[in-house]
């Protein structure tokens, strides 16, 4: 499966158009990283504990996205894009999409 952020595959034709294809996930670590992360916070400093929940969350997103990409059918994902949002305190919302092709 080829996921790009571009429009178009360098020496590539696109074929046909699937559709749109989403992944996302919701993550939070346990109250004693959260803790942590609070503490870190306090004295500044990268918070390791965010950074890998949100590493693990892009990862399983985005493995979703893929596989409803491959239930379509689809060669490709073109065009992929990320966002998130804070569902609570200490809880991302991580949402991956991107536009599902067939190939030539």
């Amino acid at each position: 499966m080829i996921v790009v952020n571009t429009d178009y595959i360098p020496g590539r034709e696109i074929k046909k158009v699937l559709g749109i294809v989403k992944g996302n996930t919701i993550q939070a670590k346990h109250l004693g990283k959260d803790i942590v992360a609070g503490f870190r916070h306090v004295v500044g400093g990268e918070i390791k504990e965010y950074t890998e929940m949100l590493s693990e969350a892009r990862e399983i997103a985005l493995r979703r996205m893929i596989e409803k990409a491959e239930e379509m059918g689809a060669d490709a994902v073109i065009n992929v894009r990320f966002t998130t949002s804070a569902v609570m305190g200490g809880a991302a919302e991580i949402l991956v999409y991107g536009t599902a092709v067939k190939l030539k």
